[in-house]
C-alpha cells in the first residue's frame, strides 16, 4: 500500500486530482465536516486561494497544517 493515494474530485466542472497522505486526508475530512461543508467545497476552496505556481497536493498539505497551527480540529 502505498503512503499517498490519488483522488480525483471535480472543481468547478473541471475535473481533477490531488495527491495526498492519509493523516492529511483524514484531517481535510475532520475540517469540511466541522465546517459542515463537502469535501469538494473544501478542496474547491482551497484551490481558489492557493497561488496559481502551487500545485493543488501542496496547497492542500499546507492548508491542513495552517488549520491544525490554528487549533481548528478538534480530536
Amino acid at each position: 500500500m502505498s503512503l499517498v493515494e490519488k483522488r480525483s474530485v471535480t472543481i468547478r466542472g473541471h475535473r481533477t486530482s490531488y495527491s495526498l497522505e492519509k493523516p492529511f486526508y483524514d484531517d481535510l475530512l475532520a475540517i469540511s465536516a466541522a465546517r459542515d461543508m463537502t469535501l469538494a467545497a473544501l478542496v474547491a476552496e482551497v484551490d481558489t486561494q492557493r497561488p496559481r505556481e502551487a500545485n493543488l497536493s501542496s496547497a492542500l498539505r499546507l492548508f491542513v497544517l495552517e488549520q491544525a497551527k490554528r487549533g481548528v480540529r478538534q480530536t
